[in-house]
């Protein structure tokens, strides 16, 4: 504290040593040692130490102690960055190239709580310019692309974690816009069936959270009245952009259509799963949206069921038995057809309200650029499928070849 603004100089020395004893094994030693970072980060953080303060050599101590084995080392090193980029926020942008690949790598870290601080330093990263928001978004969907694991363990926890810290619409289109440009230029370059296939993953993974996390409520209502008289031409686009990448999974652009109560796009899509590949994949992602649909997410879709009158009843119920029909006769499918079986006695004699044929050709005509992308997703999907059945078949025969 004495040595205040004379020791700018030697602070990337002095906080090396100070992240070692952080996490030693003596308590004394680490009690002081937390006293004193804890002074020397508030020292750095008043204004008066801005003009002098070399940020080089501190970032280098800083990133090469995210890299400890010690859990406290590597916290107060995040923290550290955290202080730093909120501070002087102009001064570190020339440095978040080199902080980029050390904050992704921590993602992978074994401690929740590391992983969520980095993230809050991610978000930190992300505020300063637009540039930088989407670079962050797009470098950890290349991370999630290549790691597999980090994708099914953490996956789910980063896309909320940054939907809490930044704006969750904004990471959505986001999201959406990077999936889609990945599915769209997946017909080139070394593993192109994988492209699709993540993408794919990830579309359940971010409808999943879409449907199901209280961080997401503001989109959701954003999407459930964009198909609504007094919806406007932003929440329409919203829905369309968010459409056009969901379109990697059958089934999340099937919930997606019921969210946002666009009936009458989801009774045609679900005539076109006829022409999709029916995995055991495919089947529990089905099953799975049958039991969100008991959820009090679609409580208003159950209500709308009871009106029918409605000019989009008929279309509903289309929706819901073409999703049941593609069900096998399991618990999902009797949940489906009992809530189903409650209303049909309400529909009975009700012919005059399904709509006309000059009706039936004003809806296709109205979805017929998204109902023409979907079909163009998922002819990439079957590519994608068949080139990779032959590389396995192609390996297997070269290994076989090797034995013999």
């Amino acid at each position: 504290r004495q040595g205040g603004d004379r020791l700018l100089l030697f602070y990337s020395e002095l906080l090396g040593a100070i992240m070692h004893c952080i996490s030693d094994e003596d308590l004394e030693i680490r009690s002081v040692a937390e006293q004193t970072n804890s002074d020397l980060l508030a020292l750095v953080k008043q204004p008066t130490t801005k003009p002098t303060l070399e940020l080089r050599p501190l970032l280098l101590t800083l990133i090469r102690e995210m890299a400890s084995h010690d859990i406290p080392t590597r916290m107060a090193a995040l923290r550290w960055i955290y202080m730093l980029l909120e501070k002087a926020p102009s001064e570190m942008k020339k440095y978040i190239g080199q902080l980029l690949p050390a904050l992704l790598r921590t993602l992978s870290d074994d401690s929740d709580d590391v992983v969520l601080m980095n993230l809050k330093v991610l978000a930190r990263v992300s505020l300063h310019e637009d540039d930088e928001f989407e670079r962050v978004l797009n470098d950890i969907m290349d991370l999630l692309a290549t790691d597999r694991r980090l994708l099914e363990t953490r996956g789910s926890l980063i896309v909320r974690r940054l939907c809490v810290l930044l704006d969750a619409k904004a990471i959505y289109i986001r999201l959406a816009h990077v999936l889609e440009k990945l599915g769209a230029s997946a017909s080139e370059g070394q593993g192109r069936h994988k492209a699709p296939e993540f993408a794919a993953i990830m579309v359940q993974t971010l409808n999943l959270i879409l449907l199901t996390a209280n961080e997401l409520g503001e989109l959701r209502q954003v999407l459930k009245k964009s198909f609504q008289a007094q919806s406007s031409l932003a929440d329409r686009e919203v829905f369309t952009k968010l459409f056009r990448c969901w379109c990697h999974n059958p089934v999340a652009t099937l919930s997606l259509c019921l969210l946002a109560q666009a009936y009458d796009l989801a009774a045609v899509l679900v005539q076109k799963f006829a022409e999709v590949e029916i995995t055991v994949g495919f089947l529990m992602q089905v099953d799975k949206l049958v039991q969100l649909l008991e959820s009090p997410i679609f409580v208003q879709l159950r209500l709308q069921m009871l009106e029918v009158d409605a000019p989009y009843h008929p279309a509903l119920l289309k929706s819901l038995y073409g999703l049941l029909m593609l069900l096998p006769q399991s618990t999902a499918f009797r949940t489906l057809k009992d809530r189903l079986a409650t209303v049909s006695s309400l529909h009975l004699g009700r012919a005059s309200s399904a709509p006309t044929s000059k009706a039936r050709a004003a809806v296709a005509e109205d979805y017929s650029d998204l109902l023409a992308h979907f079909e163009k997703v998922q002819e990439r999907h079957a590519f994608a499928r068949a080139e990779a059945i032959q590389s396995r078949n192609l390996t297997a025969d070269k290994a076989t070849d090797e034995v013999a």
